[in-house]
């Protein structure tokens, strides 16, 4: 017989289930919700369950376990191997955290670069904005070089502009449009859904404070790993670009510099685009004001 653990019927949520079928609670986040499951239901149903209540919430991409409320303990506990319902109960579904600072290695085929929003109508006002137009486009031939898949977005093309003509996107996997600040679009998740074995992303763009913080916190809540790269991204205010970059290093998130990134790639002189890579990077790359008092 499967294993089961269960709670006793004492009625109230899910009272009055049609025959044949057991009343479960379904706990996601701060979500709770009944429903009626078959009497023996198992593993695969509660998931396909949770599935159905909380799917436009659940990252697919992350790992998760199912735990069980048991009164024995006056907590959830994991659900045993062959946990099949008998009774009414209460589940939940926890995602499971990536520890990051045991990381921080990048690998071309586990790799996604993520270009923000380096638009025309940004050129006036955002600090050393030349200089991060120069590090990007040096990027992005590293990402063509690499064969690293590239997704670039725009904010509100329509009144600010496409992307500056200085940067090739010759090659780039998706070009996208959006008014939302962070790039974690539906769009750009199935973009990453379609691209296997994807664990860390590039970023860079403007502005940091914004729409690369957001793209950064939302990525690492989906146990992405994250590295920006700071020569490659500022702000119309120093200030804010600068406490932005503090922040996103105090959470765990990679702030690095472009030789660095375009090194860890390739991570061997003997790699078969070492060279490339290197005439990439024999003049340094401009500061962009990193080095400058605040």
């Amino acid at each position: 017989m499967p294993a089961v653990l269960a709670l006793p019927n004492s009625g109230g949520v899910g009272a009055g289930a049609p025959s044949g079928t057991v009343p479960v609670l379904f706990c996601f986040s701060v979500f709770a919700r009944p429903l009626s499951v078959p009497h023996g239901a198992g593993y695969e149903l509660l998931i396909q369950k949770f599935l159905s209540l909380y799917g436009d919430q659940i990252d697919m991409h992350r790992k998760f376990v199912v735990q069980l409320f048991a009164e024995e303990w006056g907590q959830y506990v994991d659900l045993p191997k062959g946990f099949a319902v008998s009774e009414r109960c209460k589940v939940r579904l926890v995602p499971l955290q990536i520890q990051l600072t045991t990381l921080g290695n990048l690998t071309p085929s586990s790799t996604v670069f993520f270009c923000c929003d380096m638009q025309e109508r940004f050129r006036p006002a955002i600090k050393y904005f030349g200089d991060i137009i120069s590090v990007g486009q040096r990027l992005l031939q590293g990402a063509r070089i690499l064969g690293i898949p590239v997704i670039v977005t725009e904010q509100y093309p329509k009144g600010l502009g496409s992307t500056v003509q200085e940067i090739d996107l010759t090659g780039v996997k998706l070009v996208l449009p959006k008014t939302k600040f962070s790039m974690v679009l539906p769009e750009v998740e199935a973009a990453l859904a379609e691209i296997p074995g994807v664990r860390s992303v590039v970023l860079f763009g403007v502005e940091t404070h914004v729409c690369i913080q957001q793209t950064a916190l939302e990525l690492v809540g989906r146990g992405v790993e994250v590295h920006i790269v700071a020569d490659a991204t500022s702000s119309r205010s120093m200030m804010d670009r600068m406490f932005a970059l503090e922040r996103l290093a105090r959470t765990g998130i990679i702030v690095t510099t472009s030789e660095a990134v375009l090194l860890q790639l390739v991570a061997d002189k003997d790699h078969p685009k070492f060279k490339e890579i290197q005439n990439l990077i024999k003049a340094s790359a401009p500061e962009s004001g990193l080095l400058s008092k605040v």
